[in-house]
């Protein structure tokens, strides 16, 4: 099935964050080889992709848009792709996906398309969305095959119209693990894990409510938040609500780390109490491939990740009540949380490791240069 190892394959990323997208963007990379593609990067914002990736071997070309239209930059990055010899481009975000269109055209190769998210439920501004979405209908328009993370994610492009032909999902994946979670006992602090870029859609608020009322009800349970926060005004705000609950002696805030496997080291359960505009998070896979049972919510590809009462528990988004119960309820005995943990890892294993993620987008490249 492979492929020359001069296939080169361009990625068009944003290149601001590294979050989920960028860990999937990132493990590709590392991993595409094995296959017989070489990967490639062009960061569109500046950022800090750049400094954090792992993928350190891997070209990458910063050349940030002047603007959100910044057409013209398509007419470089063409430029690039012929002179580089790129066989393919594989876009990541809307904006993306619009420059990356163009310039797949002028330079006459194929593009494919990542979907990590819905794209009109990706932030909290209504109007943002909307734009969001037109833009990446007009950007997606030529490209070859649609590439989206989970099974909910297929839908939602089918309910969008598009042609199931030109759809192939390839289910997020991370590395296996050794780090295991720390052991739990009654009566021991229960220490409550969370990992993200923080914005209001990560729904750490509910999850401080939702520990507040452990706390009240006379449960020991303490936050240890990996990541740092979207903007200095959102820290602030959750900082002063975590002090408002009389939380902040019980909450460890580790910022920004490279290294969240180790973190998970920290942890007997892990939360991802998210609102919406989730695809199939990495965060997920990766506290499961560490044993630790994952406690989320019913949001688009979450549920099927985490089965209910086997790797963990889902609540309602937005439910600080019900997240409270369901985080009790896991701690009903030890055996509960080692028994989802060893079952969430033993999924991990099966069906979402990072070589069947790239061994699916390489099957999918084969697919597109065969036409």
């Amino acid at each position: 099935m492979t492929r020359a190892a001069e296939t080169k394959v361009l990625h068009i990323v944003n290149g601001e964050f590294y979050a989920g997208a960028e860990r999937v963007q990132d493990l590709l990379a590392m991993q595409l080889p094995e296959f017989g593609y070489e990967a490639a990067f062009v960061c569109l914002k500046d950022g800090i992709f750049d400094t954090k990736r792992q993928a350190r071997e891997v070209v990458l070309h910063n050349m940030p848009m002047q603007s959100r239209m910044d057409i013209g930059l398509a007419r470089r990055l063409a430029t690039l792709i012929k002179s580089q010899s790129y066989a393919l481009v594989h876009t990541h975000t809307p904006r993306a996906a619009l420059v990356g269109q163009l310039a797949a055209l002028m330079s006459h190769v194929p593009m494919v398309h990542h979907v990590h998210s819905p794209s009109d439920q990706d932030t909290e501004s209504g109007w943002r969305n909307t734009r969001n979405s037109l833009i990446e209908r007009l950007s997606l328009m030529h490209a070859s095959i649609l590439i989206p993370v989970s099974a909910s994610l297929e839908q939602y492009l089918l309910d969008k119209g598009y042609n199931h032909r030109r759809i192939r999902p390839v289910f997020n994946g991370v590395p296996v693990i050794d780090t295991m979670r720390k052991a739990w006992q009654p009566g021991d602090e229960l220490v409550i894990g969370s990992v993200a870029l923080y914005r209001p859609r990560k729904g750490i608020e509910v999850l401080l409510q939702a520990i507040a009322e452990m706390r009240n009800a006379g449960h020991a349970a303490r936050l240890h938040a990996v990541g740092p926060f979207e903007t200095a005004e959102y820290e602030q705000d959750v900082r002063a609500l975590a002090e408002n609950l009389g939380l902040t002696p019980y909450i460890t805030w580790t910022g920004f780390t490279s290294d969240v496997t180790a973190e998970f080291a920290h942890m007997h359960v892990f939360a991802l109490p998210s609102l919406f505009g989730e695809g199939m998070p990495m965060v997920v896979l990766e506290a499961m491939a560490a044993g630790l049972p994952v406690v989320s919510t019913r949001v688009e590809g979450i549920p099927q990740v985490v089965r209910e009462e086997q790797d963990g528990f889902l609540a309602e988004p937005g439910n600080a009540k019900d997240l409270s119960a369901v985080l009790t309820k896991i701690t009903a005995n030890p055996d509960t949380i080692a028994t989802m943990g060893e079952s969430g890892q033993a999924r991990q294993r099966e069906s979402f490791s990072d070589v069947a993620m790239a061994k699916g987008v390489a099957e999918v490249y084969e697919q597109v240069l065969a036409l």
